[in-house]
């Protein structure tokens, strides 16, 4: 059986990135026993990128890998993410003011709403690095890719680390760069702008990958993708039009920056979706021959997109009772953040209660689309008994 590359696309969205986590613990759960890394190319953004890098380390040990990130999440506190005491908070925002105001006597320090210091030592010690490159070698994994954006040249850039076959690329505003990846990418991908410090890497200044990303799912094409898993966070279906309310207050800071953030973690992802949906539906209308004559490379790419069932901002404001004070004083007005600002709140709640909840909410939306996960994932199904034997298949298609 001719099997596929599969890839896996983890969109960005701070802590709204658990819902992931719930999403792989189901696929886990619904494949085979026994089975090996059903993902052959992984693909992540910002928080995306942490899931995806885990992911990936463990690519060797797919079991343990989603115990692993099941575990990061299900134990995390704000205060692992970034600092959360008033005086950390407080001197964070004493830069970003001093950067505003004489930014020139101060050009060479990162200037932020709040310090992501925290984070660095926590992926340190949870995510060991130089295991990437030996599932690479092993033929567990064909390539990893960490998106991040270049703030000096405007591109999107995703940093690679794969099988030697692949080279890199180069289009419009977006690029591929093969390299080995670090604790550096994964900071910088995950540094939302404004709210953490751009990270400086290959000479440049770096930040949140899902900033100026027309193409999301470009990046796994580019790597070698046949099918594409993408699990968003976006919450799609609940989407609905609302009845504009009059004489409602000015939107807070906070309300802004949740829009801004929304236009960046979500609305490109969304975009990208509906035009390989609608390239598939162009190409389906095209015969086999005429396309091979008339030299097109475009090719029908297989979509399984898997996004929460209920609106995570919504949810968000549920666990207002975990915001750090500090944090609330910035974000959440006077806490009521169904009204001032569980937008960005939810991208921020990186507390235990709201990841749980995450977990369980992907856990539930995946588990009810069994049917569709097993039609995408047909070819783990071939032999029930014989995982051992496309394990070996899947590293020969990986080493090839």
């Amino acid at each position: 059986m001719d099997v596929k590359k599969t890839g896996l696309i983890l969109s960005g969205g701070g802590a709204r990135a658990a819902y992931q986590v719930g999403v792989l613990k189901a696929v886990h759960k619904i494949l085979p026993r026994g089975h090996y890394n059903p993902f052959d190319i992984i693909s992540g953004t910002s928080a995306g990128a942490i899931n995806g890098v885990g992911l990936a380390s463990y690519a060797n040990h797919y079991r343990i890998g989603i115990k692993h990130l099941e575990r990061i999440w299900t134990q995390f506190s704000c205060d692992q993410i970034y600092r959360t005491d008033f005086p950390g908070v407080s001197a964070s925002l004493l830069r970003a003011i001093r950067a505003l105001v004489i930014g020139r006597r101060f050009k060479y320090e990162p200037a932020s709403l709040l310090d992501n210091t925290p984070l660095r030592g926590l992926l340190a010690e949870a995510i060991k690095f130089d295991q990437i490159q030996d599932a690479i070698d092993s033929g567990a994994l064909h390539a990893l890719a960490v998106n991040c954006s270049a703030l000096d040249t405007g591109e999107s850039v995703a940093f690679f680390q794969g099988h030697y076959s692949i080279e890199n690329w180069a289009r419009h505003r977006r690029i591929g760069r093969r390299t080995r990846i670090t604790l550096d990418h994964l900071v910088a991908s995950s540094a939302i702008p404004t709210i953490f410090p751009a990270i400086k890497l290959h000479g440049g200044y770096y930040l949140d990958g899902a900033v100026r990303q027309l193409a999301p799912i470009s990046p796994a094409l580019h790597l070698g993708a046949e099918k594409i898993m993408v699990i968003g966070v976006s919450g799609i279906a609940h989407k609905r039009r609302k009845i504009i309310r009059q004489n409602i207050a000015y939107p807070s800071p906070a309300k802004i920056m949740g829009h801004m953030m929304n236009a960046a973690f979500l609305d490109s992802m969304e975009a990208d979706v509906e035009r390989l949906l609608r390239i598939n539906r162009t190409l389906e209308k095209i015969p086999p021959h005429i396309r091979e004559a008339e030299g097109m490379e475009l090719k029908s790419i297989d979509l399984l997109e898997i996004n929460p069932s209920r609106p995570l901002d919504q949810m968000a404001g549920e666990f207002v009772h975990e915001i750090p004070r500090a944090i609330k004083m910035i974000f959440g007005g006077s806490g009521n953040t169904s009204q001032s600002g569980s937008g960005i709140l939810s991208y921020l709640l990186f507390s235990e209660g709201f990841c749980k909840a995450l977990i369980d909410l992907g856990y539930h939306d995946a588990m009810e689309r069994v049917d569709e996960i097993k039609d995408f994932f047909a070819d783990h199904f071939v032999g029930a008994e014989g995982t051992e034997t496309d394990q070996e298949n899947n590293v020969q298609r990986n080493t090839a």
